[in-house]
């Protein structure tokens, strides 16, 4: 693979961070990257350990006159979002990540870019290269499966790490120190059907959302862009009830935490209503396209006729299904009282997808406010009940509680002020960092999460700001320099 971004500073970062390009690592196939960032470890002589569920710690010493500071943890995860264009013919378990240099961002071609947390990643990795940066006892902890389950955080046993003070290299602002984060809920739905006999008189449809722009379901959800599968719910259930609509699959979203760009459906419609039915696609094309064009200008809704399936939902399941997602709340629910900007509470449904009788639904709930994530979780299954849907919910994570007073928070606000001229942002994140189960098995950390500029994670509008990663490693360094002492 050609090396595009080694001419971009600093240059160890960037191109550990092309190297790492060049490796599939989705999420739950870490195998490659993982050895690797292993083989890294142990080329330099380092302590490198891979621990029983897969996660990485290479330790390095502290330089000389450095060896009575506290021990900093520089964290990131090794895996990311696999997302393309429909367009873009990618499998992100074989093929490389292409990126490229677009001014002053660098972004992949046609698929997700994996600065998330790639450049994390990367920047722990030069740092264990580097030879004239003063620090003290270093070590870089590399997490599997952050991105559909962290996998990696939940699995992590107290005694292994030995430093004092947690640097979380996976925030996407370059300028926020964020010393808080959401917590989440998987849910997971299972709506039965019967399969029956095509009813005789109807002509075979696909109908699709397209061109949304989608993206992070916590850190993009404010934006209020469209949720294709929130969208396609809305044609069925309207449909359903102007030209006896007859469903016989669906098929939205890929990831249970991005907002969902592209869904269809297979449908069926009486001879006698098909040119009503196309002239209310069309105009529900421009409906939601007036609705959302500040937000989403390359939506697009359209029909075309298909095979006939061998089968249609049975009715009444088809209607209990359509009604409750369309109803399911989606999106922002609250806002903080707390913190300016900041959503407290909100939920993404992110996939729909039927097969063999099911339909499986999977949404991504997320707080920071416990109580308020348990009562949109009961608000779900209250719903869910109703339309006679199997409900779970699994996976819950805590979130971040902030701590204004951190020691490490102070001395990295007189840092960023005296190197940059004005003093950062503190705030807190609409996601799911790690930082709040790892501060669970090592209560005694103290903990900040920050890094460069990157736009549009978990989409295929993915970029990072070259700047930014330059900002992002030289407060790094700086930082380094100036830990405490013990």
């Amino acid at each position: 693979m050609s090396k595009v971004l080694s001419g971009l500073k600093p240059t160890n970062l960037w191109e550990n961070f092309e190297a790492l390009c060049g490796i599939p690592h989705p999420s739950k196939q870490e195998g490659k990257i993982r050895d690797y960032v292993v083989s890294f470890g142990k080329k330099l002589g380092l302590e490198t350990i891979v621990d029983e569920v897969g996660n990485v710690i290479i330790r390095k010493p502290a330089t000389p006159g450095m060896e009575n500071r506290k021990g900093v943890i520089l964290q990131a995860h090794l895996d990311m979002v696999p997302q393309k264009n429909n367009d873009t013919v990618h499998d992100f378990e074989k093929d490389p990540i292409l990126p490229r240099i677009d001014g002053e961002w660098v972004k992949a071609t046609g698929t997700t870019l994996g600065a998330d947390d790639g450049i994390g990643v990367a920047a722990g990795m030069a740092i264990l290269q580097s030879t004239d940066i003063p620090h003290g006892p270093v070590e870089v902890f590399c997490t599997i499966d952050e991105e559909t389950g962290m996998t990696g955080a939940f699995g992590l046993k107290g005694g292994l790490l030995k430093g004092d003070i947690l640097l979380n290299l996976d925030s996407e602002e370059e300028g926020i120190l964020y010393i808080g984060c959401a917590g989440g809920t998987n849910a997971n739905v299972t709506f039965h059907y019967t399969n029956q006999a095509v009813p005789s008189g109807m002509k075979a449809f696909v109908i699709e959302v397209k061109g949304l722009k989608g993206g992070h379901s916590g850190v993009d959800i404010p934006l209020g862009r469209g949720n294709s599968n929130k969208l396609l719910l809305r044609f069925l259930y309207l449909s359903a009830k102007k030209h006896g609509l007859r469903l016989a699959n669906i098929d939205g979203g890929s990831l249970r935490n991005a907002i969902p760009r592209e869904s269809k459906a297979v449908v069926l419609i009486p001879s006698d209503k098909v040119e009503c039915f196309l002239d209310c696609v069309k105009k529900f094309e421009s409906d939601i396209q007036h609705e959302l064009i500040s937000v989403e200008p390359g939506l697009t809704f359209y029909a075309q006729p298909t095979n006939m399936p061998d089968g249609v939902f049975d009715l009444t399941s088809q209607c209990n299904m359509i009604n409750a997602l369309y109803a399911l709340p989606n999106g922002v629910m609250r806002m903080s009282n707390d913190m300016k900007d900041l959503v407290e509470t909100s939920t993404n449904l992110a996939i729909v997808k039927s097969g063999n009788g099911k339909v499986e639904v999977q949404c991504l709930l997320r707080s920071s406010v416990d109580s308020a994530k348990d009562d949109l979780e009961n608000m779900m299954a209250a719903l869910f009940e109703l339309a006679g849907a199997d409900a779970n919910f699994s996976g819950k994570y805590p979130g971040w509680k902030p701590n204004v007073n951190s020691p490490i928070l102070n001395e990295m606000k007189e840092i960023y002020t005296k190197k940059f001229g004005k003093a950062p942002v503190i705030g807190a994140i609409h996601a799911g960092l790690e930082c709040g189960l790892m501060g669970g098995v090592y209560p005694n950390w103290d903990m900040i999460s920050f890094g460069p500029t990157i736009v549009h994670p978990h989409s295929p509008d993915e970029r990072v700001s070259i700047d930014s990663v330059q900002k992002f490693w030289d407060f790094l360094v700086d930082t380094l320099k100036n830990i405490p002492v013990k």
